[in-house]
């Protein structure tokens, strides 16, 4: 029925007004009695859990953070059966973004491209929420994903870095620094290692007992990779997410006159799959066991999630994939889990 719907109808709304009306549904998921039946429907196995980070997430899968900028909807996206809510790109100061549009479909590659810029409301904005929610006894594991403000300079980012995480990581069950967004002018640069490093040692500084990852690019090479990798060890930090959106437009399907017509902006979805998994092999094999790397990018069935975990993934998201799947994705993967978890080994 889904398919049917995308075709005939959200695909010819505008992106980011599809994207808004879906969160309107999924706002109300999470509101009793629904929140209840979607539970019942969603719920993973409990032979999912993993215990990562000093928490127990109830299945492997969550969403990846840009999906619920100001953590407005994670009761409902907790109800739809996802066993973490990543929040935001959340940026110390309320920004509106880059001009619209800035959110394109690639349906024939199942991917998206996006220049958002980290529109969001603001770290006090998001903070109110998520006491809200606390306070609401919410159940939901809760990752907040933190970014630069666009009107600080990159020589200042790392007191905006701190700023943000002040306010947020005693909120949250686990803090993500994004240093990979190709949206913030500048923002990519802050991750080499030399300018890397001390941002990392003062955020940590400030979130205290949260734990800490950082999310990398998928278009850094190898050997920065591993420079990466390894900083995020050395300094205590808790994980690394990867990947983010690339900047890379090679291998689509489609048109190159219509992606040259949508010009810049990252590209999620199916086509990232190999190179984000090439990624997460790449960080597990220079990491301790115990360190936990969350892997996102072309993710869409359960098969890409056991893929990851089988892998080296701790904890495994996705987003654009939400676009063609639907409300019930995170049902259909948990679903599909459990019969995997059920079957006979050979």
């Amino acid at each position: 029925m889904y398919p049917f719907f995308f075709r005939t109808v959200l695909s010819r709304l505008d992106p980011e007004f599809a994207h808004h009306l879906g969160m309107a549904v999924i706002r109300v998921c999470g509101i009793r009695p629904f929140a209840w039946i979607a539970r019942g429907l969603t719920a993973p196995a409990p032979d999912q859990r993993v215990h990562a980070l000093g928490l127990d997430f109830p299945s492997p899968f969550g969403v990846a953070a840009g999906f619920d900028k100001n953590a407005v909807g994670v009761r409902g996206l907790a109800a739809l059966g996802f066993g973490h809510i990543e929040v935001g790109t959340v940026t110390a100061l309320a920004q509106a973004g880059n001009p619209k549009p800035r959110l394109f479909r690639l349906v024939a590659d199942r991917a998206v491209i996006n220049r958002m810029g980290f529109n969001n409301a603001g770290a006090e904005a998001a903070e109110r929420r998520l006491r809200k929610l606390r306070r609401r006894a919410s159940d939901a594991v809760i990752g907040v994903n933190i970014g630069k403000s666009r009107v600080v300079d990159v020589e200042n980012a790392t007191g905006d870095y701190v700023a943000s995480a002040v306010r947020l990581a005693p909120l949250a069950d686990y803090l993500a620094v994004n240093v990979s967004s190709p949206n913030t002018p500048g923002l990519r640069g802050l991750q080499a290692v030399e300018t890397l490093a001390p941002l990392l040692r003062a955020v940590k500084v400030a979130a205290d007992d949260t734990p800490l990852l950082v999310k990398i690019a998928p278009d850094l090479p190898d050997d920065e990779i591993i420079a990466i990798a390894q900083l995020a060890v050395a300094e205590g930090l808790a994980g690394i997410i990867a990947t983010n959106t690339t900047v890379s437009r090679e291998g689509l399907r489609a048109p190159a006159s219509v992606v040259e017509n949508i010009g810049a902006g990252g590209l999620s979805g199916a086509p990232l799959k190999e190179r984000s998994l090439e990624v997460l092999r790449t960080i597990r094999a220079h990491v301790p066991a115990d360190f936990c790397v969350i892997s996102v990018g072309g993710v869409e069935t359960a098969s890409d999630v056991r893929e990851r975990t089988d892998a080296g993934a701790t904890l495994v998201q996705g987003y654009t994939a939400f676009l063609y799947r639907g409300p019930l994705w995170a049902r259909q993967i948990n679903l599909e889990l459990a019969r995997s978890n059920a079957a006979p080994r050979r």
